[in-house]
């Protein structure tokens, strides 16, 4: 199922899987990357329908990265448009978990275009003013997550953690101030605002062409969501799988930065590994 970030141990690998390919990272005393590329067509990221097109395809990749190492235990990082991602607000929350898992999905019910009851939810609740609660949320279909966790489970490796590009991509970005990270997987844009280390608000929607016209066309009124909401201006926009973003920066009136990691470049089919990588580092 979808889960929050381990602290420890740390698993012997971590996959990154996009549309492009499987991006790989063997966990060691010296972290190696690689990257598998697919053929066209092998996946097509949805929370509607299947996301697996091509499986033999999609299990060979598989089969060439598993580990050499006895101990199996591997992070799968998936596409975010495979996921439903958002952040609900509470007035009060309650402390027992069960409670906390039917309340939130009482309100994604609203919203999410499928059972929410039989979906994979996870969810993590953050601080606010008084008894406010923002709570992160991730949800999809049961089935779609099973898909992606198949062929390696078959391969004789345990995803012991299930969890987003954008989501793992966060950890990369500076928890300081009100920023906006923007990321770019082929077509699919993630939004995801940042106050300090807290969550505020995700967006993620497919485009009809990656133009900088067309994200400008989904930046320009989050921005002024934030500002109307949040009572503050965006100092910082990370911008991560895309060149020509310099040129919003006029426009937007904010500070652009690149998204990086002291790994690799982060880019639009390997940020989440790369992010989930730091984070491991941080924690162990």
């Amino acid at each position: 199922m979808l889960s929050s970030l381990l602290k420890d141990p740390p698993p012997v690998m971590a996959f990154e899987i996009s549309e492009a390919g499987i991006a790989a990272a063997r966990i060691g005393s010296r972290t190696e990357l690689e990257f598998h590329p697919l053929k066209a067509g092998t996946i097509s990221a949805s929370p509607l329908k299947e996301n697996i097109l091509d499986h033999d395809e999609f299990i060979l990749a598989v089969r060439s990265l598993r580990p050499n190492q006895k101990r199996k235990d591997i992070a799968l990082i998936i596409p975010d448009y495979a996921t439903r991602m958002t952040v609900l607000d509470f007035d009060n929350f309650p402390s027992d978990p069960k409670e906390q898992a039917s309340l939130v999905r009482v309100r994604l019910k609203r919203s999410v275009p499928f059972d929410v009851e039989t979906a994979a939810l996870s969810f993590f609740p953050q601080s606010a003013a008084g008894k406010h609660v923002d709570v992160v949320t991730v949800v999809a279909p049961l089935e779609i997550v099973a898909r992606y966790e198949s062929p390696f489970r078959a391969a004789g490796m345990n995803p012991g953690l299930v969890t987003t590009s954008g989501m793992a991509a966060l950890d990369l970005a500076p928890e300081a101030g009100l920023s906006v990270l923007v990321k770019l997987t082929g077509r699919v844009l993630t939004v995801l605002v940042r106050q300090g280390a807290a969550l505020k608000m995700v967006r993620c929607l497919e485009l009809p062409s990656a133009t900088v016209e067309e994200i400008a066309g989904v930046l320009i009124p989050t921005f002024v969501y934030v500002e109307d909401n949040l009572g503050a201006r965006v100092e910082r926009l990370l911008a991560c799988g895309f060149p020509g973003i310099e040129g919003l920066a006029a426009e937007l009136q904010v500070e652009v930065e690149h998204l990086r990691s002291p790994l690799s470049t982060p880019g639009e089919n390997n940020a989440g590994l790369l992010g989930y990588l730091r984070s491991i580092a941080r924690n162990n």
